[in-house]
């Protein structure tokens, strides 16, 4: 006999996982189903195992910079297979405690691959054979993947995706990545302050192409300072492989070079979790490997939901954990209001960091609007130059009629922390008035905040 449920969620990550537990608190009885491991991707082999990786190159940086702090740190080395079996760890132990939150909530996991066989019907492949689960209403939370491009496809030796990279059979010693995004340049920082010869390779005009043209610059500066190669408007159009050796073949400036590196990863984009699912017997549209849904996550299916990265962009993790409390509290009757693409920021955990929210100075003049642009660098900081940060640069864009903040963009240390003040700002709907007029503590490196927001009009104090 079937099982049967109000809403059945395919997928626990940060999408999946949160959906289930903002439903079973507004009392429906909920169920998740998970083929491979309880969180998904970001906490198993994204998000979080990342930054641990980038947290330890953050102290060896550190450590190589002893003597400008007064310190003396001799022999300064490092353990690659330790490094690696810390950010396991993490993620192991935060992929338990989504299993506990589950548990604490009620909600049913049942392990296994979910087919959808009718609207608000199931078929699970587990351990034991198939199970029938039904569901007033279905969420679809299923991730995405690496793409693999036809002669960039990853093997796990010589070349390698995410999940390679994160854990590495061994220390590259000439890198090339290709794709210059979030996970390639922070794959990319990981292992150039490890020591990596790194060669990164974007076909875009810049790397990090999707942020501010300004703090892509100032970030791609420093990339450079740390030894790291960029090559832009470039392609790798295809790889040699040969034992403990891969021949890139670069195509730049219509001229095509061969360069030999003993590590690829590849970087070039994901694609979307949609196969063996169902969909198209349902009705479902798929778009270039994504559901398409509306502005609710709604797929145009009764019952039918979308979240997440199999849902389209922007691919983040707390973009999903937010679609999934909005599709909850749709499903168990309340009234909750879409989400913002513009209001969801972006945060890339290179050193430097890289954060942002809104539109960059670029989409809001080619949105028609009349801005007003705010500029402050961390030399300005008495906060940033105390910790030895003193590169960076917050900026910020207004609309010059209405004083509404459109945008943010960071690149420096802890940028990441700070970007969430603005995102607050934007939310509440906040203009430069409420933002000049707000008390920031001092020493802290969120004064910047403040200058720039001052700059935009003329009134910056310490610059």
């Amino acid at each position: 006999m079937a099982q049967g449920f109000d809403m059945v969620v395919i997928g626990s990550g940060p999408g999946g996982y949160v959906c289930a537990i903002r439903g079973a608190q507004l009392g429906l009885k909920v169920a998740v189903i998970e083929r491979e491991h309880l969180g998904g991707i970001c906490l198993n082999w994204g998000c979080i195992p990342t930054k641990a990786l980038l947290r330890s190159a953050e102290v060896f940086h550190l450590m190589h910079r002893a003597k400008e702090f007064g310190l003396s740190a001799d022999k300064i080395g490092y353990d690659l297979g330790a490094v690696v079996q810390r950010s396991r760890g993490v993620a192991k132990q935060l992929a338990g405690g989504v299993g506990h939150l589950l548990k604490k909530n009620k909600v049913t996991v049942i392990m296994g691959e979910a087919t959808l066989t009718a609207p608000g019907k199931l078929s699970v492949k587990t351990d034991k054979g198939a199970e029938e689960v039904t569901g007033k209403a279905i969420v679809l939370a299923t991730g995405a993947r690496a793409r693999n491009l036809p002669g960039l496809e990853a093997d796990g030796d010589l070349v390698w995706n995410y999940k390679h990279a994160l854990q590495p059979p061994r220390m590259p010693k000439k890198l090339l990545v290709i794709g210059s995004g979030a996970i390639g340049i922070e794959f990319a920082s990981f292992f150039n302050t490890l020591g990596a010869d790194t060669t990164v390779v974007e076909v875009m005009d810049r790397v990090l192409p999707v942020e501010d043209a300004e703090i892509s610059a100032l970030a791609k500066k420093q990339f450079v300072k740390q030894g790291m190669k960029i090559l832009e408007k470039a392609t790798v159009k295809k790889l040699d492989r040969a034992p403990g050796k891969v021949t890139a073949h670069i195509e730049k400036d219509g001229k095509t070079e061969t360069q030999d590196f003993d590590t690829v990863i590849s970087a070039v984009g994901i694609v979307g979790n949609v196969e063996n699912l169902g969909l198209e017997k349902l009705g479902a549209k798929i778009d270039r490997t994504h559901v398409v849904t509306d502005e609710y996550c709604r797929t145009g299916v009764e019952g039918l939901y979308a979240i997440g990265d199999v849902a389209g962009a922007p691919w983040l993790a707390h973009k999903a954990s937010h679609e999934g409390v909005m599709v909850a509290e749709l499903i168990a009757g309340q009234h909750p209001h879409p989400i913002k693409p513009n209001s969801i920021p972006g945060c890339t955990y290179c050193n430097p960091q890289v954060a942002s929210v809104g539109l960059t100075e670029e989409k809001a003049k080619a949105a028609g609007y009349e801005i007003k642009v705010g500029r402050f660098p961390f030399i300005g900081n008495g906060k940033a130059i105390a910790l030895g940060e003193p590169e960076g640069l917050i900026k910020t864009v207004f609309d010059a009629k209405t004083g509404e903040l459109l945008g943010a963009h960071m690149v420096g240390a802890e940028v990441t922390e700070l970007i969430q003040g603005y995102v607050v700002g934007r939310t509440l709907e906040t203009t430069e008035a409420e933002l000049m007029e707000t008390v920031f503590p001092h020493p802290t490196l969120s004064e910047m905040m403040h200058e720039s927001v001052l700059s935009a009009y003329g009134r910056a104090i310490h610059f």
